[in-house]
Parts: C-alpha cells; sequence; structure tokens
C-alpha cells in the first residue's frame, strides 16, 4: 500500500469514527499526523482548515495533543526599553516582542516606554521566590494531623533528597502547611533554575508522597494539587508570600516628561489612581489594584511561550502612583507572583525562541537562573510603561479616541 492510500484510509476512519483523533499511528510525523486529522476534520464539518495548517515552527516539539496546526496571534515590538535591573543595565535598550489582537496596546506601551526613557530607565528588582506545588491529605482529625506535620518536620532532610534526586536544577526551599478539619496541605516551594518549574516540582512531589511521605505516615494524598499551591488562580496565599518570580519595578518622572510625553500631570494621574486602582478595585472586589497588568502580562507570555493560564494569578499585582515636588510623580508596580521560565514548555518552539532571543535571551549562555531572571526584569518594566500610558490616557481622557484610531 502507498504512503498516500496509507494516509486516505486513516482520513476515511477519522471520518467514520472507526477511530479516534489520538489513535493514529504513532509512526507518523506530527505534521503528517496533523495533515490527516484536518483532512478528516474538513469532511466531517464542512470548514477549511488550510490556514491552520499552515505553520512555519517545527510541529515535533510542540506540546499539544490532538495537534491540527497553529493560531497566529499578531506579534509587534515595543521599545526600547531601559532597564536599570540586576541583569540587564540600562545602557543596553531592550526592544520587546508582544503578541496581541487589541489595538493601541502596543503603541501605549511604547509610549510608556519612551517615558521611561526619558526619566533614565526603570529601576527593577526581582525576587526568586519559588514555584510551589501543595498536595492535600486526609487524616483522622487533629491528632493524626499534628504527628503527620511532626514526622515531616523531622525528616525534611529525607523529603528534600528525594524531591531533588533527579534535577541539577530543582532546589527544595521550604514546605509551609496549612491544616483546616482533617484536610492537610504541604505547600512545597522550590527554586528551579531557569525552568519555570511547575511539572518538575509536581514531578518531585509525587516521587516524596509515593516513596517516602504516605508509606511512612499511612496518610492518603488525595491530590498533588489541593489548590494552596496556587496554581492559575488569583490567591492571597501568593500575594503575600508570593511565587515564581516577585518584581519591582519603579520610576520618577519630572513635570516636562509628564506633560510632553504622557500628556498630563500627577494631580490628575494621582487621582486616576485612587479613585481607580484603589478604590474602584475595593468596590468590585477585585483582588489586585492595577489598571491593566493582565495585558502586557498575556502579550509577553504568548511571545515568550510562557504558560499562558497563569495570567490569572499574575495580574494580581498593585500599582502606586504618588506626587512628588516640582510636579513630579513617583510610579512603581509589584507583581508579586509571576511563574517565568526561559527553557522548557512553549519557549522551545522556534518562534518563541526568537522572541526570546531579540531581549537577549539566550538558552544557556549564561549561569542558569540568569536568563529567567533578565526576562523578570524586563517584564516589570513593561508594566510599568504599560500602566502609565493608559493611566495617563484616561487621566487626559484619551483611551476611547486612541482606540477609535488604532482599529478597536
Amino acid at each position: 500500500m502507498s504512503h498516500t492510500q496509507f494516509a486516505t484510509n486513516l482520513i476515511d476512519a477519522l471520518a467514520k469514527g472507526e477511530i479516534r483523533l489520538h489513535q493514529l499511528p504513532e509512526n507518523l510525523s506530527r505534521k503528517e499526523a496533523s495533515l490527516i486529522r484536518r483532512e478528516a476534520l474538513q469532511r466531517i464539518t464542512g470548514t477549511p482548515l488550510t490556514t491552520i495548517g499552515n505553520f512555519t515552527f517545527d510541529a515535533q516539539p510542540a506540546k499539544c495533543e490532538n495537534f491540527i496546526g497553529a493560531i497566529q496571534i499578531p506579534l509587534g515590538i515595543a521599545g526600547p526599553l531601559l532597564v536599570n535591573g540586576q541583569a540587564i543595565t540600562a545602557q543596553e535598550p531592550v526592544y520587546a516582542p508582544l503578541a496581541t489582537t487589541e489595538g493601541a496596546l502596543i503603541a501605549s506601551v511604547s509610549r510608556g516606554c519612551a517615558a521611561l526613557r526619558a526619566a533614565g530607565g526603570a529601576v527593577v528588582r526581582v525576587d526568586d521566590v519559588g514555584i510551589t506545588r501543595a498536595p492535600v491529605f486526609r487524616s483522622s482529625g487533629i491528632v493524626e494531623s499534628q504527628s503527620f506535620l511532626a514526622w515531616v518536620r523531622n525528616n525534611y532532610s529525607e523529603i528534600k533528597q528525594l524531591c531533588e534526586q533527579d534535577s541539577r536544577h530543582l532546589v527544595l526551599q521550604d514546605i509551609v502547611p496549612a491544616v483546616v478539619g482533617s484536610t492537610i496541605y504541604l505547600r512545597f516551594r522550590f527554586h528551579s533554575g531557569d525552568a519555570m518549574g511547575m511539572n518538575m516540582a509536581s514531578i518531585a512531589c509525587d516521587r516524596a508522597i509515593t516513596e517516602l511521605i504516605s508509606p511512612a505516615t499511612g496518610l492518603t494524598c488525595i491530590s498533588i494539587s489541593g489548590n494552596y499551591c496556587s496554581d492559575k488562580k488569583p490567591a492571597m496565599v501568593n500575594v503575600l508570600n508570593g511565587r515564581g518570580k516577585r518584581i519591582y519595578a519603579e520610576a520618577h518622572l519630572s513635570a516636562d516628561i509628564l506633560h510632553d510625553i504622557l500628556k498630563t500631570d500627577a494631580a490628575s494621574l494621582c487621582e486616576v489612581q485612587y479613585r481607580k486602582n484603589l478604590l474602584g478595585s475595593a468596590m468590585g472586589g477585585a483582588m489586585g489594584s492595577n489598571a491593566h497588568h493582565a495585558n502586557i502580562l498575556a502579550a509577553v507570555f504568548i511571545a515568550t511561550g510562557q504558560d499562558v493560564a497563569q495570567v490569572a494569578e499574575s495580574a494580581t499585582g498593585i500599582t502606586c502612583l504618588e506626587a512628588r515636588e516640582h510636579g513630579a510623580l513617583y510610579a512603581s508596580v509589584l507583581l508579586p507572583d509571576t511563574p517565568l521560565g526561559t527553557v522548557g514548555g512553549g519557549t522551545g518552539l522556534c518562534t518563541q525562541r526568537e522572541a526570546l532571543a531579540l531581549m537577549g535571551i539566550v538558552p544557556g549562555a549564561k549561569k542558569p537562573g540568569v536568563d529567567t531572571l533578565r526576562l523578570a526584569e524586563i517584564l516589570g518594566a513593561l508594566v510599568l510603561a504599560g500602566e502609565l500610558s493608559i493611566m495617563a490616557a484616561q487621566a487626559a481622557h484619551h483611551l476611547v479616541k486612541a482606540h477609535v484610531q488604532w482599529g478597536r
């Protein structure tokens, strides 16, 4: 049977429901399998999928089941951006890729970058808090829970050794417990080099539980994740204790910069901050007090191959504006919960690798952890730029006009 006839038979079988999308032969390349699935889906639904099948990246490393192609998202550049950090200095202008379908976003962030350039750059510092995973256990009650936690404390070194044994870069930092009723959470916190580390942490926790903790204590692990981690959800435990990277970015902007670039003044910006970001967020019950951290986070996450769902937790940051002497402004952002990586997952796709390389991030060229620190510093400065620009647009009542002009 020819290869063409073999593929045709598979398409027919899929279209007739004789086999399912995940049951194609394993010896097919991912690109061949995607073509067969697309042809079958076109027959089933009558929908042309030519564009979805037209992509440039190598499909082999793509982490995607039942793969059929790719969705394209426009990519633009903001910058140059000046960052005074520890992995990057303001003498090194950065051009940052942002993937978005929202008109005016990149123009707005670029205006914020211009304001930061005029101010000498954003000062950014990053705490490597570490990625967390919190399995949940069931006990018979208080006495057994206390005995279990005492065992964990007394056997921490053995747990740490098991967690770290299969990775050169994963390092257990601590285990913080929480108890409610007969339920126990163990919040493991790891440093993971340049990897975001969620899968590494899950594997390490599972090994420690199945090989040591449950056999030794007799307590059942109900789930590897008990939501006290807390992954991909806005959560106060992450706001207070941090997760991934905790990012601080700030700048001092003169009255001239506010007037000439942002078209506003310190008093107007501070009133928007007070009535919108602070009071408005409180009235709405929002977790975090910011104008649109999620916009910049999502655009950078998509462009650089991050886990986009983690925007749900990363967008719980706080923006601060303070009027200073002579009409100047102090502006800062806090991103307490920002899981990031520059190796693993979507960062390995060729398009995302190019986007990272645009920012001077080439995996393996530096000491482990430095690349992801660099990305975190750039991200902090970009979020600050985006906050300054959108709040200035709202203070000057230019926001709607900008969106109309840029097709939104």
